[in-house]
């Protein structure tokens, strides 16, 4: 090969090389640079649940609190009929808040997983080695789910 052929793919190369490494320590940096972005942890995500949980509970309140002066009757009352019927209207097949998978202790979460993937191994739908590889990756935190980053609406739950 003549030595400016070899010239022309060592340079085509090299600009192929910059042009891969921009991109990857681009957002690398700029993820860096985001120095308020939290880690999650176990305490982070039980937290944030409570703080959910208790913003819910004060807006039913404020809500039959409201229903309760509209209709001239008495605040508990309006609250024990809302929790009635929303007892009655609960689909039966729906588990509780803390019985729904992927959701609670992330160990549970992950022997969840695992099962799962045990059950895809022997359906034939991945080999021992993806199984292997796909809980690696998750206890890697490379996907969002038991042990990693990210879950429903983006990155970190966003």
């Amino acid at each position: 090969m003549p030595r400016t052929t070899r010239k022309k793919h060592l340079l085509a190369g090299l600009a192929a090389a910059g042009v891969l490494g921009v991109g990857l320590a681009a957002p690398t940096v700029a993820f860096a640079a985001d120095g308020d972005t939290p880690t999650p942890g176990a305490s982070t995500g039980a937290a944030e649940d409570g703080d959910r949980q208790q913003q819910r509970a004060d807006r039913q309140a404020e809500f039959a609190e409201k229903l309760a002066a509209e209709l001239g009757v008495d605040t508990d009352k309006v609250t024990a009929a809302l929790e009635k019927l929303r007892a009655e209207h609960k689909p039966a097949d729906r588990p509780e808040k803390g019985d729904r998978p992927g959701k609670g202790d992330p160990a549970d979460r992950q022997a969840a997983m695992k099962e799962r993937l045990a059950q895809a191994v022997e359906d034939g739908k991945l080999t021992q080695e993806q199984a292997d590889a796909v809980t690696a990756a998750a206890e890697a935190g490379v996907l969002p789910g038991p042990g990693g980053r990210g879950g429903h609406g983006g990155p970190a739950g966003k």
